[in-house]
């Protein structure tokens, strides 16, 4: 009875987890399906430059978005296989890893392990912003008229009809979308910007004042979803949030949690606040727009400023001489 009992478990979790990914991939459809598809450059891990405006008007597209972590985009692998071997002359199948805890060799020995044939592309942030990225693995299609017809997020029959109607979608003429561009360096001051946050208030990162500032860069995921596939990674988290709840409250500095939008939503982020009872304030990244503008791919990722706004730490993990650095730096 055990057995069954854990087995129906198990299944009802993946449904769970199918629904949500399929919620978060519908979320970015509803801004992105009959519009004109971004007119990119993309780099593949072989150096290869793929022009996806060429394309358009041409031959359909499929970018799968993707990471060696991710348990589904692993369940979908040869599925993706599969595609770009019947794929044909008239569709380009893509590969694009979310570049979010990966690294462009983990990418490589998975692609080895796996056999991948189709090109690779390793986001630095900016494909997965214009293509609205909410979930992996997220599919999109774009039509041979230039323009998306399809997002989603599992590998199914309506994936399969998606890619069958885009090879002969010719509905419009083909339209331009020029994706946002940035100045290809992660900055080094703190912007006079306001954020949002979970209470309603906003957070505005280059206030002028005599303390440091903080910004924690996580997702309330990592401790959970990663425990078995990057279990390194996970206790990092565990250790960072522990760390990060203790010396929030000291007073020295001024702290900002920002979760990524990859799989999170508000009330997971909420609930996540609830259950480890913390008190700094916490921010929805759900465009990845701070991430890509302070170039952060890993979690946890803390940057220090101090107190005129200029950036004096990056740390990915637990530092022990945070603390001392933050007392240092709030007595200047």
């Amino acid at each position: 009875m055990r057995i069954v009992a854990l087995l129906l478990l198990m299944l009802f979790s993946a449904q769970v987890l199918a629904e949500t990914g399929e919620q978060h991939a519908q979320a970015a459809a509803r801004g992105l399906v009959g519009t004109p598809a971004p007119r990119l450059v993309l780099k593949t891990i072989d150096g290869q430059t793929i022009d996806l405006a060429s394309y358009y008007g041409k031959k359909a597209v499929y970018l799968k978005f993707w990471a060696t972590w991710c348990v589904p985009c692993r369940e979908q692998m040869p599925h993706l296989k599969h595609v770009y071997e019947q794929a044909g002359s008239d569709m380009e199948v893509i590969a694009v890893d979310v570049g979010f805890d990966d690294t462009i060799e983990d990418v490589r020995r998975y692609r080895k392990e796996m056999g991948l044939k189709m090109p690779i592309v390793f986001d630095d942030g900016s494909i997965g912003e214009a293509f609205h990225l909410r979930v992996t693995p997220q599919h999109v299609v774009i039509g041979r008229d230039g323009r998306i017809l399809y997002v989603g997020h599992e590998a199914n029959e309506k994936l399969n009809a998606a890619l069958l109607a885009a090879r002969t979608s010719m509905q419009s003429n083909v339209a331009t979308a020029v994706a946002a561009s940035d100045n290809g360096s992660a900055d080094k001051q703190l912007p006079d910007v306001t954020v949002p946050t979970l209470s309603g208030a906003t957070f505005r990162l280059n206030a002028a004042n005599s303390q440091p500032t903080v910004l924690v860069f996580m997702s309330p995921w990592c401790e959970t979803y990663l425990a078995k596939s990057r279990p390194a990674v996970a206790a990092s988290c565990r250790a960072v949030r522990e760390q990060v709840t203790a010396l929030s409250r000291d007073g020295h500095a001024r702290w900002l949690g920002i979760a990524s939008g990859l799989w999170a939503d508000q009330d997971g982020l909420r609930a996540y606040q609830q259950e480890h009872h913390l008190t700094m304030p916490l921010a929805l990244d759900e465009s990845g727009a701070l991430f890509r503008r302070f170039r952060v791919m890993h979690v946890p990722t803390l940057l220090v400023f101090d107190a005129h706004g200029r950036l004096v730490r990056r740390i990915e993990g637990v530092d022990a001489q945070l603390a001392d650095q933050l007392n240092a730096l709030s007595a200047r």
